[in-house]
């Protein structure tokens, strides 16, 4: 009968099969399969593929009457999901990777650009965000940067070294940054449309290295000679040390000046700026035959200086690239969905901040009978060469390239909502992220708050989600706060400094919504994002209490307090430093996690009825170095903060969205307790 089965099993598989048949898998493990699907049943397929062993990545091929997502998984799952779920029309070996453009002749590689050229069309610098790469420079001959670089936008930080990219580096960021992997759009055939424009100054020079107590002072150069105009920048760095390792996440002078620039307190130009930093690249040559995850999880791995600052975001890396040709004996290091093996992670004590913040493709290495894994063709991003028409594609790896992704992403965000702060935009970007299946795999069956700390430090909150950070939805929506807090001040009846205000919100949740869904379960995601100045002085290295300007948490009531309750508890709580709540609300992540950094991200998952009596949401100072008399004498600071909140049903039918828009426009949401 097992034998029948799988015949079977073979048999509807072969009928759906869109290739030679000597092709057609063989082999009874996971393997690799190009799913075609009806356009209107993708997202259902894909939502639920996980359900039956089938692992599909990111990428989409769309065509008029298909769209391709890449699978991994037995036969015997597909053939399940593919009878339990509508919408394949037909199955094929994956068959075009990044190598297969690299390896074309020049006039073959010309010819795609030039087809893909025609297809793009590209946004003007006056409705648009620009990515701004501090790299080696960016090449403004290749057709596809060409029109959204200007010459007048190439700028270096020493003028004597020019605006050229000699190295490539840069450019290959830039090509990422614009299209992403461009193995996708060179072999769909729709219309491509650029959002983004680009800025570059060369950050580091054609020979040698920057000195390393200059690195700050560098940055900051390279800073003022763009803002000489006023745009929306991203500004994307993917160029660490490792001078200063170990460093075991204490702040060091570039990661202290990261900090300044972006909280406005450094450079020409007094303004809040967004920053993203790769977390530094692993040395495959350090590899042995063991489990890759144990040298990526290693203290000597620590992710690279400035990317430890608190207020950039750091970027890493995972992958989804596991395709290898056959004809090689090879297998790839990472499964997919995992940490790629060229992230470094975060080591160290947990009250520095949470690093990296989110990870993103950085391709994956192949490894042989003998050490070290390699890079491989198969298994890298393909992007744009420096020394077109030369050469029009090169590959791209490792977290610099996840890092150009992620400028990519969040630039076109910013540029949805152009009115939002940085620090919102950041906050709304991570707390999209979540955990793959194969990361949450390392996970217990039922993970305590300890057994988090492992993902943490190695995905931070896991891969984003753009579509997630850019719409609500009837069953899943977001709610997003800006507004400003005086975190101190000094008493009027002592001598003495003393927490000045604190931010309460009733929050307008759907309550009648909720009721009706009673016992269904719910999930609460908050997000607090504020960007602190550092006080990177000797005696501030061990203490978060005295590194950053301000210190902000937020606390949701428990469904049976009310708002006297509440409020009492909190006073009880902010004021010893380090005091933490012993919380039992069902959070996730726990404030041992949540109250690290400058970005705060928690999660609960209760009964819908519950959550409806949980609408009181604070957010609060704790201790910080403006709190201090010397500092106040001199005038109360205030500090602006954005508050992200969602709501998710999951796959409970809800309609969240309205009665929300409905109180929104009917209510006061916020009050502000004094003292």
């Amino acid at each position: 009968m097992v034998q029948s089965l799988a015949a079977l099993t073979e048999a509807g598989l072969r009928a759906l099969w869109r290739g030679p048949q000597d092709k057609f898998p063989n082999d009874d493990g996971p393997v690799h399969w190009e799913i075609w699907l009806r356009p209107e049943e993708v997202n259902r397929f894909v939502e639920q593929a996980a359900a039956y062993g089938i692992n599909i990545g990111s990428d989409r091929l769309t065509f008029p009457e298909d769209t391709v997502v890449l699978g991994q998984g037995t036969r015997d799952n597909l053939a399940l999901a593919v009878r339990r779920l509508a919408g394949v029309r037909a199955l094929a070996a994956p068959a075009v990777t990044a190598d297969f453009f690299d390896s074309l002749d020049v006039q073959e590689q010309a010819a795609w650009v030039a087809e893909l050229a025609q297809r793009t069309t590209y946004p003007s610098a006056a409705d648009t965000g620009f990515v701004t790469l501090l790299d080696t420079g960016v090449s403004r001959a290749h057709p596809l940067i060409m029109p959204v670089l200007n010459a007048e936008d190439r700028h270096a930080a020493e003028p004597a070294w020019g605006v050229e990219d000699t190295k490539g580096h840069g450019t290959q960021l830039a090509g990422l940054a614009l299209f992403g992997d461009l193995t996708t759009p060179l072999q769909i055939i729709q219309p491509v449309a650029i959002r983004n424009r680009l800025e570059s100054v060369k950050l580091l020079p054609d020979a040698g290295t920057n000195p390393h107590d200059m690195l700050g002072a560098i940055t900051r150069r390279a800073i003022d000679m763009v803002e000489v105009t006023d745009r929306r920048r991203t500004f994307t760095m993917a160029a660490t040390t490792d001078d200063d390792t170990p460093h075991d996440g204490a702040p060091t002078s570039w990661s202290a000046e990261m900090d300044k620039l972006a909280a406005g307190v450094s450079g020409d130009v007094k303004i809040k700026r967004l920053f993203l930093i790769s977390a530094g690249n692993t040395d495959n040559f350090n590899f042995g035959s063991g489990n890759y995850l144990d040298h990526c999880d290693h203290e000597d791995n620590e992710i690279q200086s400035p990317a430890q600052a608190w207020n950039p975001l750091c970027i890493g890396a995972f992958t989804e690239k596991t395709t290898l040709p056959s004809r090689e004996a090879l297998t790839p290091v990472a499964p997919m969905g995992d940490l790629s093996p060229s992230s470094r992670t975060a080591s160290w004590s947990s009250h520095w901040p949470l690093k990296p913040d989110v990870v993103l493709e950085g391709g994956n290495w192949a490894a042989g009978v003998v050490p070290p894994p390699l890079r491989h063709g198969w298994l890298s991003l393909l992007t744009t060469h420096h020394n077109y028409p030369q050469r029009s594609f090169c590959f791209s790896h490792d977290t610099s390239a996840a890092t150009a992704l992620a400028a990519k992403q969040i630039t076109e965000l910013w540029s949805d909502y152009p009115s939002l702060w940085p620090e919102t935009i950041r906050g709304i970007y991570v707390a999209s992220a979540r955990w793959t299946d194969q990361m949450k795999s390392h996970l217990p069956v039922k993970p305590q708050k300890a057994d988090f700390v492992r993902l943490f430090r190695r995905y931070g909150y896991g891969v984003p989600n753009l579509e997630r950070a850019r719409r609500s939805a009837s069953n899943a929506l977001t709610l997003i706060v800006q507004d400003v807090i005086t975190p101190y001040g000094l008493s009027q009846k002592t001598d003495g400094d003393i927490y000045n205000e604190m931010r309460l919100f009733t929050l307008p949740w759907p309550v009648e919504e909720l009721r009706k869904l009673g016992t269904a379960q719910v999930t609460l995601r908050v997000a607090l994002s504020s960007f602190v100045s550092p006080n990177p002085s000797e005696a501030s290295r061990g203490s978060r209490y005295r590194y950053a300007s301000h210190n902000l948490r937020f606390k949701l009531n428990r469904a049976d307090e009310n708002e006297q309750q509440f409020i009492a508890r909190i006073s009880k709580t902010a004021e010893p430093v380090g005091v933490q709540s012993n919380e039992d609300d069902l959070w996730d992540f726990g404030s041992g996690r949540r109250d690290v950094g400058s970005l705060h991200i928690d999660q609960l998952t209760c009964r819908a009825s519950d959550l409806a009596r949980r609408n009181l949401l604070a957010v609060h100072p704790v201790a910080g170095w403006w709190k201090a008399k010397s500092r106040l004498r001199d005038g109360l600071p205030s500090v602006r903060f954005a508050l992200i909140i969602e709501i998710d049903a999951h796959e409970v039918e809800a309609e969240l969205y309205a009665e929300v828009q409905l109180h929104v426009a009917n209510m006061a949401t916020t009050q502000v307790i004094a003292g």
